[in-house]
Formats: C-alpha cells, structure tokens, sequence
C-alpha cells in the first residue's frame, strides 16, 4: 500500500498530466459551470483517489479507459457515503452533452451534504 505521501505526489502528478478526455470533462466541470457545483479533480480518500469529486453532494464521478469496472473502489466509496457514477472515455468522447447531464440529473437528486450558511467545516471522507 502506499503512503499518504506517496499518494498525494501521485493525485499531483495526475492533476498535472490528464487524460485528453479528463481535460474535456474538466473544462466542464471546473468553475461551477455544472449548475454552480464545486467539483475537485483527483481528490484523495484514503488509498483511492477520485477523478472528480463534488463535497457538497458526496459525488464521485470515474472516468474510465475501457478496462471496466473497479468494484473495490466502488465499495469503499458507498460504505463511506458516497455515489459513484463511472463513464468511459467513450462516452465523454462521443456524448458528453449526456454524460453531463447524466451528472446533472444525479446531483440533483442527491441531498445537500451540509448548507451555504454552515458555520462548520464540510464534512470529510472517513479515513
């Protein structure tokens, strides 16, 4: 297993060298485009590290190559609160009105994790 260390390096490296198809969700996602969400791009938890997160949702979105599913990913992630939603390259490729509105529609059906007038810091994935 890797450090913390180690894995902040990595999410940095991965943050400086993305995929073509990161690069064009993310010129979606970033700046509160997505409705006014906030999303972060290779967020940590834990020995994972998530392509996109929104806090104030508890969404994780996963962008895939086409090797398919992580499923002990997708574990950790709903034992610790929180919804996955996985596209392939493909998708974002040849759809990404769709998949944009596939994270629109689920972000609108997920509760609010805390509220704007919250005095206290945003809730934290468990360690």
């Amino acid at each position: 297993m890797a450090s913390e260390d180690d894995l902040t390096k990595f999410a940095r490296q991965l943050r400086r060298h993305p995929t073509e198809w990161e690069k064009r969700l993310w010129r979606q996602l970033s700046n509160r485009q997505l409705a006014g969400h906030k999303f972060r791009r290779q967020h940590k938890f834990a020995a994972y590290i998530a392509d996109f997160f929104c806090p104030a949702k508890g969404l994780v979105v996963e962008l895939d190559g086409d090797t398919g599913r992580d499923e002990a990913r997708d574990i950790f992630f709903l034992r610790s609160g929180f919804t996955t939603l996985r596209f392939t390259n493909a998708e974002v490729r040849e759809n990404i009105d769709g998949v944009l509105q596939a994270i629109l529609s689920k972000l609108e059906a997920l509760p609010d994790r805390w509220t704007d007038d919250a005095k206290t810091a945003p809730p934290q994935p468990l360690p």
